[in-house]
C-alpha cells in the first residue's frame, strides 16, 4: 500500500520512527524557554508520536511564560496531563504504566536533564525494562551565558535564592553566600536561579497559588545579606522576544524593574576584557563597576 505524501515527510523528518510491535518507550523531551514554538522538531515529533493519554508534563520547577496548557495542547493536538511534584516523585506509575504499554512523553520547561533533573523517574523506567530517551531544548543556564556576553566555561557552581519563608531562615542561605564567595575566589561566575512555587504558598499547599522571585527582589536579598556594591547582571524572560539584560550593583539592581517573569540573577566573578566590553555594551553596566571586576 502506498503511504501518503504527508506520512513519507514525517517519516523523512522524524528521527525515531514508531516501531512495530508497540514498543515501550519513555521520552523525556525540554520545551524550551518561552512559549509553545520553543520546543524543537525532534521534541515537537516526540509529542506527535505518543499514545493517547500518554503525555505527562510538571511545571513546578520551571514555567513556560509564553504559553499555558491549553496552547500547548492546541499546538500539539494532545492532551496534557499535568503532574504535581507528589505526581512525578511520589506517584510515578502512571507515567510508568504508559510507557510499559506504548509510546509516553514527559515533558517539562527549558531542557529536561539540565533546568531540572528526573534521573529517578528514568531509572525507575529501566528498572521496569522501559526503553528511555532524552530530546534536549534551550535551557536557562545556556540563555544566561549567550544574552550576557559572559564565556559558559568561566561560571562555577550555582545555587538557589529561595524565598524566605519558604527555607525558615532570614534573607539568604549561608549555602547560597558560601557557593556565590568560593566562585568569586576562583574567579568564576555564580548564576543564580530565582525561587519559583507553584501550588505550595507560605500557609501551605495551595492549588492556586503562584510565585516567581523577581531579579530587583533577589538583588535587593544579596545586597541585605551580602554586599549591596557587588556586580550583578539580570537576565529577564531568556528565549522570549522581549528578552533584558541589565547589569548595576546589587544595591541599584535592587531599586530595578525588570518585567514579567521568569528573571534569573548572575554574580560574575572576574571579567575577560571581552566579557567586560559585553556587559558594558549589551547590559548598560556602569564602567567603573565593570573595571572593577577586570581579571
Amino acid at each position: 500500500m502506498r503511504r501518503s505524501a504527508t506520512a513519507v515527510g514525517r517519516a523523512q523528518r522524524n528521527p525515531y520512527p514508531r516501531r512495530f510491535p508497540t514498543r515501550r518507550m519513555l521520552t523525556f523531551a525540554g520545551l524550551g524557554l518561552y512559549d509553545e514554538r520553543s520546543v524543537t522538531v525532534a521534541g515537537r515529533d516526540a509529542i506527535a508520536d505518543a499514545d493517547d493519554g500518554a503525555v505527562f508534563a510538571e511545571f513546578y520547577t520551571s514555567h513556560l511564560v509564553g504559553a499555558d496548557v491549553a496552547d500547548l495542547e492546541a499546538s500539539h493536538g494532545v492532551e496534557i496531563d499535568v503532574r504535581d511534584r507528589a505526581g512525578v516523585e511520589q506517584d510515578p506509575e502512571p507515567i510508568l504504566d504508559a510507557a510499559a504499554s506504548g509510546d509516553a512523553v514527559f515533558l517539562t520547561a527549558g531542557d529536561t536533564m539540565i533546568s531540572t533533573t528526573h534521573v529517578d523517574l528514568r531509572l525507575r523506567a529501566h528498572e521496569r525494562g522501559i526503553e528511555t530517551r532524552v530530546i534536549h531544548a534551550p535551557t536557562a543556564e545556556s540563555a544566561a551565558s549567550s544574552l550576557t556576553g559572559l564565556q559558559n566555561y568561566r561560571f562555577g557552581k550555582a545555587t538557589t535564592l529561595p524565598f524566605e519563608w519558604a527555607h525558615g531562615a532570614d534573607v539568604v542561605p549561608d549555602s547560597a553566600i558560601d557557593t556565590i564567595e568560593d566562585n568569586r575566589e576562583r574567579g568564576l561566575h555564580t548564576l543564580c536561579y530565582l525561587d519559583i512555587k507553584v501550588g505550595r504558598g507560605p500557609a501551605g499547599p495551595d492549588p492556586d497559588f503562584e510565585a516567581y522571585m523577581s531579579a530587583d527582589y533577589a538583588a535587593g536579598l544579596l545586597a541585605e545579606a551580602w554586599d549591596p556594591d557587588a556586580l550583578g547582571v539580570v537576565v529577564a524572560r531568556a528565549g522570549s522576544p522581549d528578552s533584558l539584560v541589565r547589569a548595576d550593583r546589587l544595591g541599584a539592581l535592587a531599586d530595578g524593574e525588570f518585567g514579567d517573569p521568569l528573571h534569573m540573577l548572575i554574580v560574575p566573578g572576574d571579567l575577560h576584557h571581552v566579557e567586560a566590553d559585553a556587559l558594558r555594551g549589551l547590559a548598560d553596566a556602569p564602567a567603573d563597576l565593570v573595571d572593577g571586576n577586570r581579571a
